[in-house]
């Protein structure tokens, strides 16, 4: 799995290209990436070198697809974040991404079931 969840904006767009049309051609891919980025094939090539080297897509017999879904990518962009600005603290995130404002009845029912269905058994 990928352990750099860090992606450039541009990088970021390309990723997209891919995760909305998987499994893809490589040379579709490079038709997509002229329309949509205004790449040349080998930008588009260097590119998905570098996150298939670490580990995001693969490109496997001319066809690119994805390692990890863009949700797990995302999913571990955001733990390296609450580990990054709140030392692994979940409660000190919330708190912070929450701050003055209030949560609706509905919201906390939602977020006790969330924290509810990933509590450990002791």
């Amino acid at each position: 799995m990928a352990q750099n969840y860090k992606l450039a904006e541009t990088e970021a767009r390309f990723a997209d290209i891919i995760w909305e049309h998987e499994p893809v051609a490589s040379m579709q891919l490079v038709k997509l990436c002229e329309e949509r980025l205004s790449w040349k094939k080998s930008t588009t090539f260097t590119v998905l070198k570098k996150l298939c080297d670490r580990g995001i897509f693969q490109n496997v017999k001319a066809v690119v697809s994805a390692r990890i879904s863009r949700e797990e990518f995302y999913a571990g962009k955001s733990r390296e974040f609450v580990d990054e600005a709140f030392g692994g603290s979940l409660p000190k995130f919330l708190t912070a991404f929450i701050g003055k404002s209030r949560l609706s009845s509905k919201q906390v029912e939602e977020m006790k079931s969330l924290i509810e269905s990933y509590r450990e058994d002791e």
